[in-house]
């Protein structure tokens, strides 16, 4: 039976996150998942908020979140990050339901993003299928 998961995505570099946000649907279909929503928030910064309104709905079983903090010309990307990973992380294990990561960075340059935004929303996707069928 398929199972349904949202994707959190950083609307920040929205026609870069868009690519991540259609491979994730078409890897979530291949997989028997259902994207239930997907919901654009303005940076990685809001992404936790957002998962945690959505994860305490019965029907979602996973989430996705994607996203890219690039490097900047101050650590605020790498705090930022390790923040919203934290966040990501006990927000999984408070609602005991699995989270696929596809935030690229932090510290990701300009010639590093284009080729991680396939590969990463789908090994986002994947992880959460295989978690939702252990």
């Amino acid at each position: 039976m398929a199972k349904s998961i949202v994707i959190v995505a950083g609307s920040f570099h929205k026609d870069l996150v868009g690519k991540m946000v259609d491979e994730a649907r078409k890897t979530a279909s291949e997989n028997n998942l259902i994207v239930e929503e997907v919901s654009w928030v303005p940076g990685s910064m809001e992404v936790p908020l957002q998962l945690k309104r959505l994860l305490i709905r019965e029907s979602i079983e996973g989430a996705v979140v994607l996203g890219i903090i690039e490097k900047g010309d101050t650590g605020h990307g790498l705090v930022m990050g390790q923040a919203v990973t934290k966040g990501i992380i006990d927000l999984q294990l408070a609602s005991m339901k699995p989270i696929g990561y596809g935030i690229i960075g932090p510290g990701a340059k300009d010639k590093q993003i284009e080729s991680r935004l396939v590969p990463y929303a789908r090994k986002a996707v994947l992880a959460v299928s295989e978690m939702l069928s252990n």
